[in-house]
């Protein structure tokens, strides 16, 4: 491996950062977004995607990698949405993704600064599986990230997965782009005209404006059966699994589980409750 290559990928992943991205509309992935109580920007990142640029407090005013928070955000805002979510997250050592869809175990690649794959080949197929990508052309092109490549860094290896996601409708943003730090990252956001702020709101808040939301019918895309029997199973099974989950992320100091156990205790919340409010016909 040459010297070269090895200084061009510690400058690629000169320090933490991510992006996550939402197959949904912001209207949609708002909603969801603000349970998770962090600092972020959101806005357009395509056809029907949306990007959320998190200030990154939890990796880089704590211990938490940047990885392990980012899979933790990225379950919690697809636990309960109809729409996968894909976390792109880089340090100074490595860069990655991972896919979360519904509850289903998410799935992830990893390359080291310098480009080196570290992952596990399946997991490029089942991601485009769960993408609905081209099973011959984006697999293949996929498949040619998992193989050595002198030239390419971590950050060119982000670069060629956000390629083959054009041809399903995603567009960054110019000037998003992986590698780049946090604060720049958010200063190219916030001048979208699109832009949202996603604040740390209080819990009391969150759940009031989401209650809200669920009468004025704009959670519709996240509870698709509220008032049925449907709801009701769902949301004992998002109280059921959302408990030992926020206990073991709090046990592991964890915010990324935390936030997923959390998350997955408020839906099951939203959904009983605007099931014992819903008019009876």
């Amino acid at each position: 491996m040459s010297t070269e290559k090895s200084q061009v990928g510690r400058r690629a992943a000169a320090g933490p950062g991510a992006l996550l991205l939402c197959r949904a509309e912001a209207d949609s992935v708002a909603p969801a977004a603000h349970l998770l109580r962090e600092r972020m920007l959101l806005t357009g990142a395509g056809d029907d995607w949306s990007v959320l640029v998190p200030e990154g407090r939890p990796w880089l005013h704590g211990d938490e990698p940047v990885d392990r928070v980012l899979t933790g955000w990225a379950a919690a805002l697809a636990v309960g949405a109809p729409w996968p979510v894909l976390a792109l997250w880089w340090d100074a050592d490595r860069a990655g993704y991972t896919l979360a869809s519904g509850f289903r175990r998410p799935v992830g690649y990893v390359w080291l600064a310098d480009g080196t794959p570290a992952g596990e080949d399946e997991a490029m197929r089942t991601f485009a599986a769960r993408l609905a990508l081209d099973p011959v052309l984006d697999l293949q092109s996929l498949d040619h990230l998992t193989q050595p490549d002198p030239e390419a860094d971590a950050r060119t290896r982000l670069r060629g997965l956000l390629a083959v996601l054009t041809r399903a409708g995603v567009a960054l943003p110019s000037g998003l782009t992986p590698g780049e730090p946090a604060d720049r990252l958010r200063e190219i956001a916030r001048v979208r005209p699109d832009a949202r702020q996603i604040e740390r709101s209080a819990w009391r808040e969150v759940v009031r404006t989401e209650l809200e939301a669920v009468d004025n019918s704009r959670l519709g895309p996240w509870l698709p059966w509220s008032g049925t029997y449907a709801t009701s199973a769902l949301s004992v099974a998002q109280l059921t699994a959302g408990l030992p989950l926020t206990a073991w992320g709090l046990r592991r100091r964890s915010p990324g589980w935390t936030a997923a156990g959390v998350l997955l205790l408020a839906y099951g919340t939203l959904g009983i409750a605007y099931g014992l409010a819903r008019p009876r016909d």
